[in-house]
């Protein structure tokens, strides 16, 4: 019975009048209490098309993959973060409570082999259509990082990006064509497939950290600091390990038939 409420669990085996502290006591010991996961339905054009791209990619070098994402981080964090144990007789300690989550920042980054590129701030009140997200990439990935590379690791990088509209516009498509990256050098990616890259742990990562123990912030500068911090605390082999997870990740999209493996 998942997501059964502790009650719903004992009724099932006809056991009737346990406390609600006697009943979670006893499930503590087989299971845990978890939330339901968010994914966007997956229709038979989608599982074909992941089928599609795993079948593609099946024999890349994935160290030479740039994995590119967004992520948003509020003042108070994700709902439901807030939660854990606290001794008896303390006091569960007073949260704020804001609209939107008092706001928030949003951050892009990518990850390549074993090393993390950025994170970069998006510039607030900034909404990322094509032209703003170019300029962007212009301004942080390009400048600050990709003109430092050598001739070599350009011209065998693959760079990385879901399909967002501003990502897979004709614009954006044809001014990352003018910088270089295009054809085999700009990853296809599937429909509804946030489970396929990696870079989606590395967010996970830094959420725990920066939210740790319900903490919530206030300002947004002091929340983009603490998302470069725990950036600055994951180390190569933490991101070796999500690059090289996607041998595996593509053996079990074509073992699952286009379905979700999970992150």
């Amino acid at each position: 019975m998942p997501l059964a409420t502790s009650l719903a669990i004992f009724q099932s085996c006809n056991i009737t009048g346990v406390p609600k502290s006697t009943r979670c006591a006893i499930l503590r010991d087989m299971a845990k209490v978890r939330k339901a996961e968010r994914r966007p339905p997956l229709n038979k054009t989608h599982k074909l098309k992941r089928q599609d791209w795993a079948k593609k990619y099946l024999k890349t070098d994935f160290s030479k993959v740039l994995w590119t994402d967004e992520m948003r981080v509020s003042l108070d964090g994700p709902d439901g973060w807030a939660r854990g144990w606290i001794g008896k007789g303390q006091r569960a300690p007073v949260r704020l409570k804001r609209q939107q989550g008092g706001g928030g920042v949003l951050v892009w980054a990518g990850i390549i082999k074993d090393e993390l590129v950025g994170p970069f701030r998006v510039e607030d009140g900034v909404k990322l259509n094509s032209q703003s997200y170019c300029q962007f990439l212009e301004d942080t990935f390009f400048k600050q990082w990709y003109r430092k590379k050598s001739a070599s690791f350009k011209k065998n990088m693959i760079f990385m990006q879901d399909n967002a509209p501003s990502h897979a516009s004709k614009y954006s498509t044809a001014w990352l064509a003018r910088k270089g990256i295009k054809e085999e050098k700009l990853m296809t990616w599937p429909p509804c497939s946030p489970d396929l890259n990696p870079i989606e742990n590395l967010w996970s990562i830094i959420k725990c950290e920066i939210y740790k123990e319900g903490k919530q912030y206030t300002s947004l500068n002091s929340v983009w600091e603490a998302v470069v911090a725990a950036a600055r605390n994951v180390d190569g082999e933490q991101i070796k390990t999500l690059t090289e997870s996607m041998d595996g990740r593509l053996l079990s999209v074509l073992a699952k038939k286009g379905g979700y493996i999970g992150r």
